[in-house]
């Protein structure tokens, strides 16, 4: 006789849903933001990206030659990598005379930046 399947300790052992909670998240959540903020996030999970958006948060703006050699990338391919987080609305630029400066976009994202090293060493330090 096989022996009864045991429920997944992480996973709720019977259906009971709280209405007023589910109306309440799914009045106030919007599906083309939670797509945008999806998007952005998925810019974020590459780690060229993330290095770059680090070293923006940290120090503030740098050119894309700059940003080339943080990454030991070619021009071509960091320059790609910050097109991608302007078009997300990440990252902005200023062309000055031969030279092209990127920066964060504004505070929500050095914020993010911020909040993220400090939670990758929170999990780091458990270990």
């Amino acid at each position: 006789m096989a022996k009864p399947k045991e429920a997944a300790p992480d996973v709720c052992e019977v259906t009971c849903v709280e209405r007023e909670k589910v109306e309440r998240v799914r009045s106030s959540v919007n599906d083309r933001e939670m797509e945008q903020m999806a998007n952005m996030f998925k810019g974020l999970a590459d780690k060229n990206r993330m290095k770059i958006v680090q070293a923006l948060a940290l120090e503030g703006e740098l050119c894309v030659c700059d940003a080339a050699n943080i990454l030991e990338a070619s021009i071509a391919s960091t320059s790609h990598h910050l097109r991608y987080l302007r078009k997300l609305g990440l990252a902005k630029y200023r062309k000055q005379g031969k030279l092209v400066y990127y920066s964060l976009d504004d505070n929500h994202i050095q914020e993010i930046a911020e909040l993220a090293s400090i939670h990758q060493k929170e999990i780091s330090s458990r270990t």
